[in-house]
């Protein structure tokens, strides 16, 4: 049999395989977070029909005859390209913008890797895909503290978890005070803190000016009774603050009166943003550390992957933390169907850890990576894959031909 033949057969099958995977790019053109693949091709075996021979001193030297017996796929590649961003507005969408994958735990609690972050709750409050696997990281610890050099696990949101109340220990005063008030002038502001049951206490700030650049300062409670009594704070000219000195900037410690049995601990005041300058009164007490009780409301995720918690006593809180997975080959990894990978025999061990660090990529919420097929690409690879098998075919035609001329010899 004539030698064409069966190399054009060996193309059919080549260039069946590279229409199967331009098909399969086509197909997937808008899966979340799918990865295209090309189809490259090598030669097979060549025949030798005179081998080369060396140069001699009175001839030349000859090149060897080599008739080739085919094609055959040498790889199917994955092209790791980002795709193109869509967003969703969904809280439960997550992108990453570089490199690395979701950490997925599968049936069986295989662990499974996955470019595709469209997430959803089930009754648990579990993290899962939408084949239900379950996303995997670090949850934090009843203070907000993430560990992410601990083993992973399963990551949920548990809405409506109740955070047990605070006590309030520091606050912050900050702002100007005009260095043209006369002396007498006072100013005031106030904040709500908390006793150890959550229980609001309003507080105010009193300021009263006592010379060209000094301020007694009090602290009462809005029942009126003192928490703080008058202590002296100075500028020095130029309106910086140098009594009570620096780097604390802080007021005396205060402890409440035994009458408030459940605010027994120290507080202390940072006033280190307050300034003396010619101007407007900007006194504003903008934080303190304390809240009451609070139901988890909704979450947001930071670009390191971190969820952050808002609780309905406006307190923001971690409550987990994303893990992604990288590879030293991510091309070895083994596709195990529902956009998920697994880890082959070449792909390298998974090197999981925090987002946005050792060449992971960081997070976005919100938003989906689309596929990043190109149809304008894949149209072109249908007409290659198309007319490659149309000429193969012509091939083996064409040795038929011949063959049936050598059969016909004999009439």
């Amino acid at each position: 049999m004539l030698r064409s033949m069966f190399s054009a057969i060996s193309g059919l099958r080549a260039h069946q395989t590279k229409m199967d995977v331009t098909g399969n790019n086509i197909a997937n053109v808008n899966t979340v977070g799918f990865k295209g693949s090309q189809t490259v091709f090598q030669d097979t075996l060549s025949q030798v029909i005179r081998a080369g021979g060396a140069p001699a001193a009175d001839r030349g030297g000859t090149n060897p005859a080599q008739v080739g017996l085919g094609v055959k796929v040498a790889a199917i590649t994955t092209n790791w390209t980002q795709g193109a961003t869509q967003s969703t507005g969904r809280s439960t969408d997550f992108m990453i913008e570089g490199d690395g994958f979701f950490v997925t735990r599968g049936t069986g609690g295989e662990q499974l890797f996955t470019r595709a972050g469209s997430f959803d709750f089930d009754g648990a409050g579990k993290l899962v895909t939408p084949d239900g696997s379950i996303l995997q990281g670090w949850m934090a610890n009843a203070d907000g503290v993430v560990n992410p050099n601990g083993p992973i696990g399963d990551l949920s949101v548990p809405y409506g978890q109740l955070v047990n109340p605070s006590a309030s220990t520091s606050g912050i005063v900050n702002g100007n005070l005009p260095s043209d008030a006369a002396i007498g002038a006072t100013a005031q502001t106030g904040i709500t803190m908390y006793d150890s049951q959550g229980v609001a206490q309003k507080v105010f700030y009193n300021f009263a000016k006592t010379g060209a650049n000094t301020w007694d300062v009090t602290v009462d409670h809005s029942d009126g009774t003192n928490l703080l009594p008058a202590t002296q704070i100075e500028f020095d000219a130029a309106g910086a603050l140098i009594d009570p000195a620096g780097p604390a900037f802080n007021l005396p410690a205060f402890t409440p009166p035994a009458a408030y049995a459940s605010w027994q601990n120290a507080v202390t005041v940072n006033i280190s943003g307050l300034t003396q300058y010619g101007g407007a009164n900007t006194l504003g007490a903008p934080e303190q550390d304390g809240y009451a009780l609070g139901s988890l409301q909704s979450f947001q995720l930071g670009a390191d992957g971190t969820i952050m918690g808002v609780y309905s006593n406006e307190l923001r809180q971690p409550i987990g933390r994303l893990a992604l997975g990288s590879f030293n080959n991510p091309g070895g990894l083994e596709k195990a169907g529902n956009s998920s990978f697994r880890v082959g025999v070449n792909s390298g061990v998974a090197q999981i850890g925090t987002a946005a660090e050792g060449g992971r990529g960081a997070l976005m919420s919100g938003a989906l990576e689309m596929s990043n097929v190109d149809l304008a690409e894949e149209f072109t690879g249908l007409i290659v894959a198309q007319r490659g098998f149309q000429a193969n075919s012509r091939v083996i035609t064409s040795s038929d031909e011949i063959l049936q001329d050598l059969v016909n010899l004999k009439r």
